[in-house]
């Protein structure tokens, strides 16, 4: 294991073991209200910002509304803006192939979290993700990815003192990173398929409730660069409703739709 790898594992492994701290900690009611709050508002800005805008470009906005997506989507620790988004475009042309960074036809652990943590693929393709890296400040958010976890770590202490900065980084952080990888180790084997498309895509209700409508993957998968993934109506798809809203005072606008 190379210097990298072994700091990547120790990184991700040693928050899970921080979260044990939480059963000292007597949580209440107020405890979990902060650790799904912040888990939610980070949930947003992976699905609007990480995936369907910088991902699929499915809708326009500002430079200034960019760079806030892709800051707060990083408050996630899953890398930088770059590295996420070129390597889920590079799932996409290869989605469950030989090629494919992280089909589940490689086991559950490798499709949920093992490819993320391989040396593998630590480098970003910036080939494969000109339109965007043309951003000087997008690549330098990418080069230094551990900067919007730091600062978002230090808004938190300062708001409510250790005890919010433990819920905010750990359990939090834990939490969203878990939530984020159900899509890519179950969203390819649990649910259902109404549309054919060349890989194994499906939809599920339960994933889409804890990824804000990402788990409406088939949809996705068949519409990649639709705004919107929850295509009937009862199919729910917070992102989107966000983003809707967000449309209304000129923030995003040029969303783009399925073709049914």
């Amino acid at each position: 294991m190379n210097s990298s790898k072994w700091i990547n594992s120790a990184f991700f492994w040693g928050f899970h073991l921080a979260c044990l701290v939480l059963l000292f900690l007597h949580p209440g009611l107020n405890d979990f209200i902060w650790i799904l709050g912040l888990y939610f508002f980070r949930m947003f800005f992976i699905t609007a910002g990480y995936h369907r805008y910088f991902s699929h470009r499915a809708y326009s906005t500002s430079r200034t509304f960019q760079f806030l997506l892709a800051f707060f989507a990083m408050t996630s620790s899953q890398k930088g803006v770059l590295w996420w988004a070129s390597n889920h475009r590079h799932h996409h042309r290869n989605s469950d192939q030989e090629q494919d960074l992280h089909s589940p036809k490689d086991g559950f652990f490798w499709s949920h979290c093992g490819w993320f943590l391989s040396e593998r693929f630590e480098e970003t393709d910036l080939e494969e993700i000109r339109d965007f890296a043309k951003y000087p400040e997008l690549v330098w958010l990418d080069r230094y990815w551990q900067v919007p976890m730091a600062a978002f770590s230090f808004v938190l202490y300062l708001i409510g003192g250790w005890r919010l900065f433990y819920l905010g980084v750990f359990p939090s952080t834990v939490l969203l990173w878990h939530g984020t990888f159900t899509i890519n180790s179950l969203s390819h084997v649990w649910g259902t398929r109404r549309f054919e498309t060349t890989d194994t895509s499906r939809n599920n209700g339960i994933l889409a409730a804890i990824t804000l409508g990402e788990g409406w993957h088939n949809n996705h998968h068949r519409h990649p660069s639709s705004t919107r993934n929850g295509l009937r109506w009862w199919e729910w798809d917070a992102t989107y409703y966000t983003l809707r809203a967000l449309k209304t005072f000129g923030i995003v606008w040029g969303f783009r739709r399925a073709r049914l």
